[in-house]
């Protein structure tokens, strides 16, 4: 019996590490905002910024998705059915 995706790991040490400087760089572009809101600074500043945090977690999230299902098909004792259900009701959480 092919083995279920939910306790999945991603091991491509290069996606992971593509992943983590984008999760650090939103990190500190966080940082940012809540100064830029003790600050006083516009409205519009401040969401312009949001919004890149935004991207830049869901981008992460994305590559994280598209990197687990790469593995996940690549490996034979996965349910491929079960893999592209489980990623697809990830990808979609983020929509």
């Amino acid at each position: 019996m092919a083995a279920a995706v939910e306790g999945h790991t991603l091991q491509d040490e290069k996606q992971i590490a593509l992943i983590l400087n984008r999760l650090k760089r939103a990190n500190g572009q966080l940082g940012g905002v809540v100064r830029m809101l003790e600050e006083g600074r516009d409205c519009e500043t401040i969401v312009t910024q949001m919004a890149a945090v935004s991207k830049a977690v869901n981008t992460a999230a994305f590559t994280m998705i598209s990197s687990s299902l790469k593995e996940c098909m690549a490996d034979p004792t996965m349910d491929a059915d079960a893999v592209s259900a489980r990623l697809q009701k990830l990808f979609l959480s983020l929509a």
